[in-house]
């Protein structure tokens, strides 16, 4: 056994950023939520559908090519029974990105009839985009705008204001701040949000961090855990097989103990560069 995590973290300027979101929904004609296709459930504020009620959506699975394919297209289609527009996109090499407008497009192609009816043929149409920090949110609007307009970074909680960007084509995007809520109800999604770096590392403890992934990937992914750092395994969970790894990578310090925070580090700085193999957490129910 090894110690629970208990992950919160929200701050200050999260509520602020809540009811911005709130002042600005009647200004925008629908709602983009970029989500990490490799923690589907855990990387969406389950506040939003109740805050953004009765505008068209659509849900960008970013970063799908770090996530198992197969469940990427699970997600896909439960996102679509509960009546959401689904892209899935790599917003790091751009794949996907080009359909973005034509999917608002389908999405708003009522609201277009009708701004067409009324004269309005050409109207601007305006989009908000959410999502939890750290799931490539600023990277995506940088695609699709095709320049540097939002601040793109590996450290959860950059963009702190909103701006309006046009992407081209008659549509503006109103980017807005990372939205995490107050509360994780669910131990399981602060450590999703953890080890994909939503949560800054440094309010956590590493070593207990890893030893949780270690655990998760070889129910999930054993192949690709033994490939990757050469170890066997059993029924051994948590430190005994951080210690497995660190040893066979060398990870000793002085005194011939195993240096398991270097190999904590290690490991989850390898599954969030993808160098693990395509991996998802969560899957839909």
């Amino acid at each position: 056994m090894t110690e629970e995590l208990n992950i919160q973290w929200f701050p200050g300027h999260m509520a602020k950023a809540r009811r911005m979101v709130q002042e600005n929904l009647n200004m925008v004609d629908a709602v983009c939520e970029v989500v990490d296709a490799r923690i589907p459930r855990s990387s969406r504020n389950p506040e939003i559908d109740a805050i953004t009620a009765g505008k068209p959506r659509l849900i960008i699975l970013n970063r799908c090519d770090q996530a198992d394919p197969n469940a990427s297209e699970r997600w896909a289609e439960h996102f679509r029974r509960k009546g959401f527009a689904v892209l899935k996109t790599d917003a790091k090499s751009g794949r996907g990105t080009r359909e973005f407008q034509p999917a608002i497009r389908e999405l708003l192609k009522d609201k277009i009839a009708y701004y067409n009816e009324r004269g309005q043929t050409g109207r601007l149409l305006r989009i908000m985009i959410l999502g939890i920090p750290n799931v490539g949110k600023s990277s995506f609007i940088n695609r699709v705008a095709g320049r540097r307009a939002a601040e793109a970074s590996d450290r959860p909680g950059v963009t702190r204001g909103k701006q309006w960007i046009n992407i081209g084509g008659g549509i503006e995007m109103l980017d807005t701040p990372g939205l995490l809520w107050p509360k994780f109800e669910d131990k399981t999604v602060g450590e999703h949000l953890a080890f994909t770096g939503a949560v800054k590392d440094d309010i956590l403890d590493v070593e207990t961090l890893g030893a949780h992934l270690i655990t998760l990937l070889k129910n999930r992914y054993p192949d690709a855990l033994r490939e990757r750092y050469k170890i066997d395994f059993t029924d051994e969970e948590n430190f005994d097989l951080i210690e497995k790894a660190a040893k066979k990578r060398g990870f000793i310090v002085s005194g011939g103990e195993v240096d398991y925070e270097r190999m904590a580090r290690v490991l989850l700085d390898e599954f969030r560069a993808g160098k693990l193999g395509r991996m998802t957490l969560e899957m839909p129910e």
